[in-house]
C-alpha cells in the first residue's frame, strides 16, 4: 500500500501549482501518515473500529489519487425543494459550485487556499491524510457583525465515475464577533467502495453562533469519516446535530474547545442503521475556562445485524471552575444480532462542576406495544410510533424552527 501511495502523490504534485514550501509539508504530512498507518483498535479513540480491516472488507485496494482538473456537472434534481439557501457543491471531492446569491457579498469572504501550515502535532493520521492529498480547499468568512440570511448547505456527492478512490475534503469556517451561520451538510451518494476523508475547521468568535446538521440519509456502500474541530471564544455558542444512517460505515469525529467564558457545545445525535452498517459518533469536548456548558444527546435504532457506537468525553481543566457537562446515551436494539457500544468519559481538574454522564440500551417495550395494539394499531405500526417518540426527543433539540421542520421531513418523523 505505501508505494501506491507514494505514486497517487507524486501524481498530485505533477498536476498541482503548489509552491515548493506547500510540497515539503504536504511531504511531512503524508511521512507522518505512511508512519501511522489508518487507525486501529490498539487506539483508544478506535478501540471499537478497525478502519484498515474495514476499508479491506467493503473496498479492498484504494487509489489515493483523484483528476481534479475534469469538471463534473451539478444535478440541481438533489437541491432541497422550497427552502431558499446558499450553497457549496462538491462532486467525487472536487468543488463544483459556490453560491452565496442570498447574502451581503460585502459581508462574507470565500478564499481559495492551497497553503496549509506545518503544525505535524496531532495524533490523527487520518488528518494528515487529508492535508497531503487535499487539492484545494476554500475558507469562508463571516464577518463582523452578520448573520447570514438563510441556510448553506453543503452538498456531498459522487456519482459512478469513480470506485475504490480516497476522496479527501476540506473547509474552513471563521466567524467573526457576533456573526451566526446555519450549515446543512448533505450526504447524496451514487458511488460505491470509497474512502471520504472530510475535515472542517471552525474558529467561532466572541458572540458568534454556529449550528451545523449533518444528514447521512441515502443508503451507500462507501466508507467515511469526518473530523469536526471547533474552536470557541467567549460566549459563543455551537450547536450540532448528526443523522447518521446511510453509508456502510462512517465515524463523525467532533473536537469541540470552550476557550472563552460563557460559550457552550450542544451535540444531538441518531443512529438509525441496519444491515450490516457500523456507524460511530466520537466527542471530546474541552472546558478550558471557568463558566462554560455543554450537553449532548445520542440515540440509537439498531435493526439487524448493525452496531452503533458512542465515545463522549468531557474534559475539565483546573481552570474550568463552574462548568456545566452533560451526556447522556440511549439505544433500541431490535435484533439480537444489532450491537451497541458506549463510552462515556469524565476527566475533570476542577472542584466547582456539575458534570454527569449516563448510557442504556435495550429492546421496545413489549408492554407499551401491547397498550397501542389494544388502542387499535396493528403490532408494526405501534414498534414504529415507539420509535418516532424515542428519536423526536433528539430533534426537538434543534433550535432553529425552519431547520427542523426540514429535518423531520427529510428522515420522516411524526410529531
Amino acid at each position: 500500500m505505501k508505494e501506491q501511495i507514494q505514486i497517487d502523490f507524486d501524481k498530485i504534485i505533477e498536476n498541482s501549482d503548489f509552491t515548493e514550501k506547500d510540497i515539503k509539508i504536504k511531504r511531512d504530512y503524508l511521512k507522518k501518515f505512511l508512519e501511522n498507518g489508518f487507525p486501529n483498535r490498539k487506539l483508544e479513540n478506535w478501540k471499537f473500529s478497525d478502519l484498515s480491516q474495514i476499508i479491506n472488507k467493503n473496498i479492498g485496494e484504494l487509489s489515493f489519487y483523484n483528476d481534479y482538473t475534469s469538471t463534473n456537472k451539478v444535478d440541481t434534481s438533489l437541491f432541497v425543494d422550497g427552502l431558499e439557501h446558499n450553497k457549496i457543491v462538491f462532486i467525487n471531492g472536487r468543488i463544483e459550485k459556490i453560491d452565496f446569491d442570498q447574502e451581503d457579498k460585502e459581508k462574507i469572504q470565500v478564499n481559495d487556499h492551497s497553503k496549509l501550515n506545518n503544525k505535524l502535532n496531532n495524533d490523527n493520521s487520518l488528518i494528515d491524510l487529508n492535508n497531503a492529498f487535499t487539492n484545494k480547499y476554500y475558507k469562508v468568512l463571516v464577518k463582523k457583525d452578520y448573520s447570514l440570511k438563510k441556510p448553506l448547505i453543503v452538498y456531498h456527492t459522487t456519482n459512478k465515475k469513480i470506485k475504490s478512490k480516497n476522496i479527501n475534503l476540506k473547509l474552513e469556517f471563521q466567524l467573526e464577533q457576533n456573526s451566526s451561520l446555519k450549515l446543512v451538510d448533505l450526504f447524496n451518494d451514487e458511488s460505491e467502495k470509497n474512502f471520504i476523508n472530510i475535515n472542517y475547521n471552525f474558529d467561532l468568535k466572541k458572540n458568534a453562533i454556529l449550528k451545523n446538521y449533518k444528514i447521512d440519509k441515502i443508503s451507500n456502500k462507501n466508507v467515511k469519516y469526518s473530523f469536526n474541530n471547533i474552536e470557541q471564544e467567549e460566549n459563543s455558542i455551537s450547536e450540532s446535530f448528526i443523522f447518521s444512517s446511510g453509508s456502510s460505515f462512517l465515524k463523525n469525529e467532533i473536537n469541540c474547545n470552550l476557550n472563552g467564558k460563557y460559550s457552550s457545545a450542544f451535540v444531538n445525535g441518531i443512529f438509525s442503521l441496519n444491515n450490516i452498517q457500523q456507524h460511530e459518533i466520537r466527542t471530546t469536548i474541552n472546558h478550558l475556562v471557568e463558566n462554560t456548558k455543554s450537553y449532548q444527546l445520542i440515540k440509537s435504532v439498531l435493526g439487524k445485524d448493525s452496531k452503533s457506537i458512542y465515545q463522549g468525553k468531557i474534559f475539565v481543566s483546573p481552570k474550568a471552575q463552574k462548568t456545566d457537562g452533560y451526556q447522556l446515551s440511549k439505544a433500541i436494539l431490535l435484533d439480537e444480532t444489532s450491537e451497541f457500544n458506549a463510552k462515556p468519559e469524565l476527566e475533570i481538574y476542577a472542584d466547582d462542576v456539575k458534570c454527569s454522564h449516563g448510557s442504556s440500551s435495550g429492546s421496545l417495550d413489549e408492554k407499551s406495544i401491547f397498550y397501542l395494539m389494544s388502542r387499535g394499531l396493528n403490532y408494526n405500526q405501534s414498534k414504529e410510533l415507539l420509535i418516532n417518540g424515542f428519536l423526536l426527543d433528539v430533534v426537538e433539540k434543534i433550535t432553529d424552527p425552519e431547520i427542523k421542520n426540514l429535518i423531520k421531513n427529510m428522515i420522516r418523523l411524526k410529531e
